[in-house]
């Protein structure tokens, strides 16, 4: 496999990825965004933050570094126009290049927000990425989809391309 233009596209023999054969039924495995965000980015902690949610099992599904544009940010935020705080954190997402991610998986959604920790960084316990890594809400690291449908949105939004499907010779280690 190789990346053309942010897809995946085959290259070869043109083989289809089959089933396992370990596994009896296909599971439904969710998908969630996370994004780290600027103050991420540029303190270095992007590998930090993948190692976490590789180590905890949940697959890689889609990757990039993008510099988003105040359009693209009011599309994603789009339902916290009404807040205060909205024309800020629109100038703070637009700063810095982010990463954003998805990541696959039995409750990904659910339990990619319990690694993220708190919205609040001062509330959130210590293992997790806001509990290890930040102090302020403004500068919380990273944004997490907090329900199913808002990740399938904002997948579309940032993953326009599609994502590469693949399986991890790991799976059989992770689910039974």
């Amino acid at each position: 496999m190789r990346a053309r233009g942010g897809a995946c596209a085959e290259v070869g023999l043109g083989q289809t990825p089959v089933t396992p054969s370990w596994r009896a039924t296909e599971l439904p495995m969710e998908q969630t965004y996370i994004m780290i965000k600027p103050d991420g980015v540029q303190r270095g902690l992007v590998g930090e933050i993948i190692g976490r949610f590789e180590k905890r099992g949940y697959k890689l599904a889609g990757l990039k570094m993008v510099q988003p544009t105040v359009e693209h940010l009011e599309k994603h935020y789009a339902d916290l126009s009404s807040k205060s705080f909205f024309p800020g954190l629109v100038k703070y997402m637009a700063s810095g290049p982010v990463v954003a991610m998805v990541w696959e998986g039995k409750d990904a959604v659910k339990t990619g927000r319990v690694i993220l920790g708190a919205t609040n960084p001062l509330a959130s316990a210590p293992g997790t990425i806001r509990g290890d890594f930040a102090i302020d809400v403004g500068r919380n690291v990273c944004h997490g989809s907090d329900a199913v449908e808002s990740a399938k949105a904002e997948i579309a939004l940032w993953f326009p391309e599609g994502l590469c499907q693949h399986t991890l010779a790991s799976e059989k280690w992770v689910y039974e």
